[in-house]
């Protein structure tokens, strides 16, 4: 049977309610737990708060990361080096996560992804002249930044210097670990072993493993290959199917050889994986772990099994791609100290590989990505295991998983088990010659997404079977023709959601990346600019807790371990440019108005203002 609304009411979530409250509560559960006013949708070139709450912007690209030996301070013209760029926050932030340092909640590691650079803002002069140093600037802007924070009496501060801080870029230094290493697709002139890289780039969601290491995900690592034109066209069909020959965003390749698909066409194989960062040792060498496969890499989301072994959840986000699971081999060993994480280093090396497939009557399959197993042999194009996870989405085609609509974070209600993706949009669904709609995604032209939703049996992460439904078909009921279907009534209408979090007490926070371009406009109209929703899945009901300024993606979220801080990412305030003067939308956090400052991506702390936890 479907997974029913009953059914989930009767779940560990609506029970912790019932811890929580007492059964004698005489206000819904959801009203008691969503404890804010709800802010209203608005094109405000602000970050707007409920009343009660604060707002602090902490790390804007550019910030100095900390580490001792170097704190460029950041310099408004665009004007620091590819070195100092090393040294400071990077572009564009994404997914995150706090770990507390001492189990302390007013002193941890902010951890957090940088996804991709706007060049014109990077340099004085933007892409004209394009150099090597640009390009190494542009690296340096992605990747990982490490940094100590703690509350004081006038709020959240970096520590400076912190013997913690780092900068993790495109051009450091990394290991290639699991079953897919050494592989003769790994291998390239500057690594005939195939075991070692240099850098991450692309890097949007992420994880936390249990035992305390931090999980990155190389995503669309695609667009920053390239070749010229009469070569572009010659690249393999495996890479095609991975976007690679298609056009580059920034062309390394004309001032980076191992850029250049023509030249090094194994490069771009040692890209698009989970790559495992400590972030506790400056000094470790981040690892690539290839088992759990290739593909626009979107979470790396974490569970235990029954048994005590890893789940990983993975998205991979593009049009009619599909939903991932890693199960390891071996059962974690207990802590997050660095016994630990020695003791377990090798889990995301050793397990298996499945692919979703969904099916109607809301029920689900794990199929397994194996090799001489559902047709993945060498008659199809895989030689051997390491091929199948450097070639995860044509394994997957293989076996018939379930083509979705965007798949991006993916967050595990701590007190059900159940998982819920974000469907960000397809427009694609349902034209000539696309996949037509099916019981998984069954909107035509989907311009606003959804969350879907799937509870394994036995609630067990290893189970190879679920039940599924849909939590949200989003977008605003009044559209014409949008078969917007909320869990409540009274929900705040939203689109194109992407990230996704639980917190420790339940509730969902829901994250929006609505297209610069349809903002405001046409059947975006009334939803304002994105957004950051909070959802008790309980009850059903949603409410929009922040908006961000113009042209931003709200993205990455984490709250202390107490719930009375929570840190959100600001990525590409201003992306949408004046169609006249070229100027960005924005010039947030420095700036009131478009053109008087470069806009910088930035992360935010919002606590209430009386210390309570936040959006209860």
């Amino acid at each position: 049977m479907p997974l029913a609304r009953r059914q989930f009411l009767r779940s560990g979530a609506a029970a912790a309610v019932v811890s929580l409250l007492g059964e004698a509560c005489a206000v819904p559960a959801g009203e008691r737990r969503l404890g804010f006013s709800a802010v209203t949708a608005t094109l405000r070139d602000a970050v707007t708060v409920p009343p009660g709450y604060e707002a602090q912007v902490l790390y804007p690209w550019g910030t100095p990361t900390g580490v001792a030996s170097s704190m460029p301070a950041f310099a408004p013209d665009a004007s620091n080096s590819a070195a100092d760029q090393a040294m400071q926050a990077g572009m564009h932030h994404d997914g995150m996560h706090f770990f507390a340092l001492d189990g302390r909640a007013d002193r941890g590691l902010l951890v957090m992804n940088h996804e991709y650079t706007d060049e014109q803002l990077l340099h004085p002069d933007g892409t004209t002249p394009w150099t090597a140093d640009k390009a190494r600037k542009s690296l340096h802007a992605m990747g990982v930044s490490v940094i100590e924070i703690e509350l004081g009496a006038s709020g959240w501060r970096q520590v400076l210097p912190s013997r913690y801080a780092r900068r993790v870029h495109g051009r450091t230094p990394m290991r290639i670990a699991g079953p897919a290493a050494g592989s003769p697709l790994m291998r390239t002139a500057a690594d005939p072993a195939g075991d070692r890289v240099d850098g991450t780039f692309a890097n949007c969601a992420m994880g936390v493993t249990p035992w305390g290491t931090y999980l990155t995900c190389e995503e669309n690592f695609q667009v920053y290959f390239g070749a010229p034109k009469e070569a572009a066209t010659q690249v393999s069909a495996a890479q095609r199917r991975y976007g690679l020959g298609s056009g580059s965003w920034v062309d390394y390749w004309r001032v980076d050889e191992r850029f250049d698909l023509a030249k090094h066409p194994n490069e771009s194989n040692r890209f698009g994986w989970v790559v495992e960062i400590d972030p506790f040792d400056p000094a470790s060498v981040p690892v690539k772990r290839t088992a759990l496969g290739r593909k626009h890499q979107e979470s790396a989301t974490c569970t235990l099994t029954r048994d005590g072994r890893l789940a990983v959840y993975m998205g991979d986000d593009s049009n009619f791609e599909y939903i991932y699971k890693f199960v390891s081999r071996d059962k974690v060993r207990p802590g997050s100290d660095a016994a630990a994480r020695a003791a377990n280093r090798h889990l995301l090396d050793e397990g298996t590989l499945h692919v979703a497939r969904y099916d109607a009557g809301g029920r689900g399959q794990w199929l397994e990505l194996r090799h001489g197993h559902g047709g993945i042999d060498a008659a199809n194009g895989f030689a051997g295991p390491a091929e199948v996870l450097i070639h995860a989405r044509l394994a997957a085609d293989i076996v018939g998983a379930t083509c979705m609509d965007r798949p991006e974070w993916i967050a595990v209600d701590p007190a059900s088990g159940e998982a819920y993706v974000a469907l960000t949009h397809n427009r694609q669904r349902g034209r000539p010659g696309m996949p037509p709609v099916d019981a998984a995604n069954p909107r035509a032209d989907n311009l606003f997404g959804g969350i879907l939703r799937w509870r394994e049996d036995g609630r067990d992460a290893a189970s190879t079977t679920f039940d599924w439904d849909h939590f949200a078909l989003a977008g605003d009921p009044a559209v014409p023709g949008a078969a917007v279907r909320y869990p409540s009534a009274d929900a705040d209408a939203f689109g194109s959601p992407d990230g996704l979090h639980f917190d420790s007490g339940g509730l969902l926070w829901i994250q929006t990346d609505m297209s610069g371009p349809s903002i405001g406009k046409g059947p975006m109209a009334a939803l304002g600019n994105n957004q950051m929703l909070c959802a008790d899945p309980a009850s059903g009901r949603i409410k929009r807790f922040l908006v961000g300024p113009s042209g931003c993606e709200i993205t990455g979220c984490v709250l202390t371990p107490d719930r009375r801080s929570l840190f959100v990412n600001i990525q590409h305030p201003g992306e949408t440019r004046d169609g006249a003067s070229g100027k960005p939308s924005s010039a947030w956090p420095d700036g009131t108005v478009p053109g008087s400052a470069r806009p910088r991506s930035a992360t935010v702390v919002v606590r209430r203002q009386d210390g309570g936890i936040v959006g209860n």
